[in-house]
């Protein structure tokens, strides 16, 4: 079974072969843009993390308190279903999952998809986490993840069939970085992980390692 990071090298040499140069021009373009403005860098190390209660995919609501009340919390922002990175990040936090839970902590995805999509993401990639609703990306921006997608990603995404509105149940094409914390039972947060280039994702090993 190749890793995460192996996964993720062998999808971006594929889009590298298959996709418009022009296409990956652009898309290069608005990372490097959301990179240099220094926007959405994400709470760090020490930083008390928000308290926070959203819709889990099968219905009930889930409270990071009373998670915490069981241990540590591992918590990724995923940008939703129709983001083939996501799709390859949950599926290997579902391979880790056992391990995470042998060393007492709890694991939680939050996109800000509506229920429905967020249970088509749970559903497709037979995930046996909590994966959260966070429609308008309320919880993501106390977490100083979300940026508004420039004019020319939304006319590439649109055209390549990826409705993003549809899936969040709004209209402002904003999203969250991808982003890992690690919050202790007190609240704190012990890990961060905030990259501005959507492509990069930490491996889910190294995060269990820091638990």
């Amino acid at each position: 079974m190749n890793s995460l990071l192996e996964e993720i090298k062998s999808y971006k040499d594929q889009f590298k072969q298959n996709a418009p140069a022009e296409k990956q021009r652009l898309m290069a373009q608005a990372t490097q843009e959301l990179k240099d403005s220094g926007i959405a860098s994400g709470l760090t190390v020490v930083d008390q993390a928000p308290s926070f209660e959203l819709p889990h995919a099968d219905g009930t609501t889930v409270n990071l308190k009373t998670l915490l009340e069981n241990g540590p919390v591992i918590v990724t922002f995923y940008r939703g279903g129709w983001c083939p990175y996501c799709n390859l990040e949950l599926r290997a936090y579902q391979r880790e999952l056992a391990t995470i839970q042998e060393k007492g902590a709890t694991l939680v995805a939050i996109s800000p998809e509506t229920p429905d999509y967020s249970l088509s993401t749970k559903e497709k990639n037979e995930l046996d986490f909590y994966v959260l609703s966070d429609v308008d990306n309320i919880v993501a921006r106390q977490f100083d993840l979300v940026f508004d997608m420039p004019d020319y990603l939304i006319d590439i995404y649109k055209a390549s069939g990826l409705n993003v509105d549809a899936h969040n149940g709004n209209e402002d094409w904003q999203l969250p970085k991808p982003a890992t914390f690690i919050i202790q039972s007190d609240g704190t947060i012990s890990f961060s992980d905030v990259p501005a280039d959507y492509t990069e994702r930490v491996d889910p090993k190294t995060v269990i390692e820091k638990l």
